[in-house]
């Protein structure tokens, strides 16, 4: 059997017909991961929310926030409602985000991840070290470099205010960053809203 390679898709062809070559084509096209980043309130979520929405497929709200107090359960209503229905599923996975995108990618075309550093915070409130917590953050990065589909990932930039007066907090900060490299490195697409404003970095 022949093997033609396309040097800028870099697709191995071996004799697909026509129209198998076309469905190669746009998957490849379609597939994609995008990181949104921002402060509080800086329109990240809505931004990502609204990108999502403009892809036509299967969509998938994958949610690291835990129910824990009463005005977490207040922010994770409001986001259902604004939702509404034109995605196929809500999950909730508050540690195992990169075994989850795994199995999630196979059935939804469009997977947004709200958000990164609450999943951070998730881990440390398991006690783990940072190379346990890195470690995680590389199994995200794989898929996130082969997305299959579309992965949208938002996270919060948390180390543009005053140094954290406690070490708890310096180490959240300085984790924050690393976890946001990461990702940003592995990512096809990466913006930072300001204000309401997307500015695209990558």
């Amino acid at each position: 059997m022949v093997q033609e390679t396309n040097q800028d898709s870099r697709i191995i062809i071996k004799h697909t017909p026509k129209r198998g070559i076309e469905s190669l084509l746009v998957h490849q096209k379609r597939s994609k991961s995008i990181m949104i980043g921002g402060g509080a309130r800086s329109g990240k979520s809505s931004f990502a929310q609204n990108l999502a929405e403009s892809l036509p497929g299967r969509r998938a709200y994958l949610a690291t926030a835990e129910a824990k107090d009463q005005e977490m359960e207040f922010r994770i209503a409001r986001h259902q409602a604004m939702r509404g229905k034109a995605w196929a599923a809500t999950i909730e996975e508050p540690l195992e985000l990169g075994p989850c995108l795994e199995r999630l990618r196979k059935d939804y075309d469009i997977i947004m991840v709200d958000c990164i550093t609450l999943w951070l915070a998730n881990h440390m409130a398991q006690d783990e070290d940072d190379s346990q917590i890195l470690t995680a953050t590389d199994e995200i990065a794989l898929t996130l470099k082969d997305p299959g589909g579309t992965i949208i990932v938002v996270t919060n930039e948390v180390g543009l205010g005053l140094v954290p007066e406690f070490p708890l907090g310096r180490r959240f900060r300085d984790l924050a960053g690393l976890v946001n490299q990461r990702l940003a490195q592995a990512c096809m697409e990466v913006y930072f809203t300001l204000w309401g404003l997307p500015q695209k970095l990558k």
